[in-house]
């Protein structure tokens, strides 16, 4: 988490402003950094060098919510606030566009994609709203003149590549290209996997890997399990019970490498009824 001190903000009373007073309060702090006499930091910076920060603040919020920290998901989302506000700052500051732009862009689609809620449509499922949404997204995409070569070339090629496996799957199943039932793509795992036992030489292997790794993601489509959460779940478990086998080593006096790999999958052991969780 960026460590954003304003001292002067803190001896300020809130307790009685609104959330649009704060965030006007927001804006205006932006300003003042950004300004002559602000913060040397704050003045240097380019929508490229904020970048890994916006990144950094997305995944603290991801983080805070997976760990069910509530006061800790407050603060993450203040932080992740300043972000949009940053970025906006510096397009005001070139005349391209400013904060308030971007609030009333996303109102108006907001209100424009919920006909069901602010209009005369119908949609009585998530399904359907989701539908909707498409369609309606397909539309304003055709009336501002813009077409795109592929179906797929909306999808950022930044993505991290799970979440990039997810949306371009995704939008090829919604085109008719998909397997008729999850049975066939359990089929087609083994199939993968099958391949990459084969496989001779790494450059084989890595391709092979990367094809089981897709269709992985295609099963949890499927499913309905979203795979980057999962394996973030999953990272945070296995997070939780190494640490447990660290800290009963550290207690015992045994460092990790002196122990064997027979200590460390006993104490694993016991961390997972612990935890009560199932898995490895």
């Amino acid at each position: 988490m960026v460590n954003w001190r304003f001292p002067f903000i803190f001896m300020a009373d809130f307790s009685s402003s609104t959330a649009g007073e704060r965030f006007a309060r927001l804006v205006e702090i932006m300003a003042q950094l950004r300004a002559p006499g602000g913060c040397p930091w704050d003045r240097e910076q380019t929508f490229d060098s904020i970048k890994p920060y916006t990144l950094e603040e997305t995944y603290e919020v991801l983080d805070a919510i997976d760990r069910r920290d509530y006061r800790g998901l407050a603060e993450e989302l203040g932080d992740f606030l300043l972000q949009a506000v940053f970025h906006a700052r510096m397009a005001e500051e070139q005349g391209l566009f400013s904060i308030a732009d971007s609030l009333q862009h996303i109102n108006d689609k907001l209100i424009r994609r919920h006909p069901h809620v602010f209009g005369s449509g119908d949609a009585r499922t998530a399904e359907a709203v989701k539908e909707r949404w498409d369609e309606i997204k397909a539309e304003e995409k055709k009336s501002q003149g813009e077409t795109r070569p592929s179906l797929l070339a909306g999808v950022p090629r930044t993505l991290p590549a799970l979440v990039e496996a997810a949306q371009v799957s995704s939008r090829a199943a919604g085109a008719g290209f998909d397997w008729p039932d999850v049975g066939q793509v359990f089929e087609k795992l083994r199939e993968e996997l099958g391949e990459l036992h084969a496989a001779g030489t790494s450059e084989e292997r890595e391709l092979e890997l990367g094809d089981i790794l897709f269709t992985l993601v295609n099963v949890a489509r499927f499913l309905k399990i979203d795979p980057e959460q999962a394996l973030r779940k999953t990272n945070a478990k296995f997070r939780t019970r190494f640490g447990y086998v660290e800290e009963t080593l550290q207690a015992r006096g045994v460092a990790l490498k002196d122990s064997t790999l027979e200590e460390m999958e006993t104490l694993w052991q016991e961390a997972k009824k612990l935890t009560g969780e199932a898995g490895r």
